[in-house]
């Protein structure tokens, strides 16, 4: 793939990512793929010009490899993952338990993705998650992985004297799908299908970072009417999630006006996707070389129904923002300081409630953001609860001033074809897409025609980890806040 460096060895491309990112790269991931010479170890790292990978190969006889996280603590779960698939051990890993896929002590079985082959069978660990603090009076509070409602499959141990959080760890196993096993073999076109159901709170961007590469490999230019309308479905998609984030919040505030009022305004916007395209998801619109339609409803009625929402979201936004209870429980709750958002390179909302953003749709633009003039709002700095919600709400106003843009575009768009040719039988290239949560990656290679090795990373997995941080030093009342402003998916995390 263009763009991808082969380092002599482990410690060399160690070097090479940490020199990348103290020069002001972005850590964006780690992966490791299956290769018949051995494991092959794939940084990404994330600039102006796109996102580059740096790769080393261990030999196939390899049972482990000196860690990065101690250098670069943003791979802190990317090298658990690595263990849980491949069954090859970071040495000097500060944490080196189970994270995904929990294994028996004896015996274990990996999937291996890149390897031919179906899933292997995965054991159930019957260990118990060691305790980071221990004494006197101190217990667990385990939290799930069933809980009210419709909240995804997680498990938080709550390590606790009876109200501080000293710790907190988290199982996010339980909704792991296979999905990285499930894209091999697949063909172009089924595998943007699986792209869409990867993370269903992101499925447009999914699948657009899915297409992005597939396009990479091809050389294919996106139709300007194609680029218009995948911008329509991210933002609408956008919208639906951070009105969803204040549905939460709003709820956990005991705000039950709040909670009707923002939850039909979601309502309504994924009424709206599904008139434009059939589905409340957007799911069958973004399509390897551009779109499989123009949207149903014509450029008059979306901008009627556009201003329609955009006026009653505005008016309860303001009302929410002036009810001091509710900005009580969020001011200085959960915050992230800015100088470990930037460490750690958090993605979307949360990066940026913390001063930080690398937005893929300023930074790295892609279909049509390079022509609509995105706006970017200032960032804000106290990396709490409150302003990720406010971060979201700057992008709300965003969303609606590109669809209002697109709209009128599509108007004057030309009549033309809606996808380019992106037939392709070999190859490999990265993809992305800013999604609600922040930017999503799609390590993608084909050969002979057939996906050989997906590697999907959400903001999602990217940032949960973060929990960890952001919750110790809280107290538990504070717990269900601190999760709803973070706007995260399990699904997106454990694949």
């Amino acid at each position: 793939m263009a763009g991808a460096r082969l380092s002599g060895d482990v410690t060399a491309l160690w070097g090479e990512v940490a020199g990348a990112v103290a020069a002001g790269r972005r850590f964006a991931g780690l992966s490791g793929t299956a290769r018949p010479e051995g494991l092959v170890l794939s940084a990404h790292l994330a600039g102006a010009e796109g996102v580059t990978v740096a790769e080393t190969v261990l030999p196939a006889t390899a049972t482990g490899y000196p860690a990065l996280t101690p250098r670069l603590g943003a791979a802190f779960w990317y090298e658990r993952e690595i263990a849980d698939m491949f069954g090859v051990i970071p040495e000097g890993h500060p944490r080196p338990e189970p994270l995904l896929l929990p294994q028996s002590p004896e015996g274990a079985l990996w999937p291996r993705p890149g390897k031919p082959g179906g899933p292997e069978a995965i054991e159930p660990d019957p260990r118990a998650l060691p305790l980071h603090v221990t004494g006197r009076g101190l217990f667990t509070i385990p939290h799930g992985p069933v809980r009210s409602g419709v909240v995804e499959s997680i498990e938080y141990l709550v390590e606790t004297p009876g109200e501080d959080i000293p710790h907190l760890n988290m199982r996010v196993f339980y909704k792991h799908r296979g999905l990285e096993k499930r894209f091999e073999g697949m063909t172009a076109a089924d595998g943007v299908l699986l792209a869409e159901r990867v993370e269903g709170t992101a499925t447009v961007a999914h699948a657009l970072a899915c297409c992005h590469a597939l396009e990479r490999i091809a050389g294919a230019e996106v139709p300007w009417p194609a680029a218009l309308v995948r911008v329509l479905h991210a933002e609408l998609e956008r919208l639906a999630c951070h009105l969803d984030a204040a549905v939460r919040l709003a709820d956990a505030a005991g705000l039950a006006v709040a909670t009707a009022r923002f939850g039909w305004h979601k309502e309504r916007v994924l009424r709206l996707v599904s008139r434009a395209c059939g589905s409340r998801f957007g799911r069958g619109v973004v399509v390897p070389g551009g779109v499989s339609r123009l949207p149903l409803t014509g450029p008059a009625e979306l901008l009627a129904g556009i201003g329609t929402l955009e006026k009653a979201v505005t008016a309860d936004v303001a009302t929410l923002m002036g009810t001091a209870s509710f900005l009580d429980r969020l001011r200085r709750t959960g915050p992230l300081a800015p100088e470990r958002a930037r460490e750690h390179g958090a993605l979307g909302p949360v990066g940026k409630a913390s001063g930080y953003s690398d937005d893929a749709r300023e930074f790295r633009p892609y279909d049509a953001y390079p022509s609509l003039g995105l706006r970017q709002p200032a960032p804000r700095p106290a990396g709490d609860a409150l302003d990720r919600l406010r971060v979201r709400w700057d992008e709300v106003s965003q969303s609606f001033h590109l669809l209002r843009q697109v709209a009128d575009e599509l108007a004057e768009a030309p009549a033309g074809p809606l996808r380019a040719g992106c037939d392709v039988a070999d190859g490999r290239a990265v993809g992305w897409a800013e999604a609600p949560q922040g930017e999503v990656l799609y390590d993608l290679r084909l050969e002979r025609g057939r996906i050989t090795r997906c590697r999907p990373r959400s903001a999602s997995f990217h940032n949960l980890v973060l929990m960890h941080e952001l919750f110790a030093g809280d107290i538990l009342t504070d717990f269900p806040f601190i999760e709803a402003s973070l706007g995260l998916s399990v699904a997106g995390v454990a694949r």
